[in-house]
């Protein structure tokens, strides 16, 4: 499945500015970058719930704002 990963980290601390750098790493070994704050990742269903987890654990869910969408597998449809 393809999820796109989008976040916005409040990095008016110098703790924001180290989980920005933190959720960035896990996005980019997981996905490819398509801006500066969004990533796309071709994941299965294990590796979609084990890129959750390993973000929600650098997020906080009290200054920053995480969003991750599941797109249904379009391959092989006629457009």
């Amino acid at each position: 499945m393809l999820v796109i990963v989008c976040y916005d980290v409040n990095t008016e601390t110098k703790a924001g500015r180290r989980r920005l750098r933190r959720v960035a790493r896990v996005c980019e070994s997981t996905g490819q970058r398509v801006q500066k704050s969004v990533f796309e990742c071709q994941v299965d269903l294990m590796q979609m719930e084990e890129l959750e987890r390993r973000l929600l654990a650098e997020i906080d869910l009290e200054q920053d704002c995480l969003r991750l969408y599941r797109l249904p597998d379009t391959r092989g449809c006629e457009v």
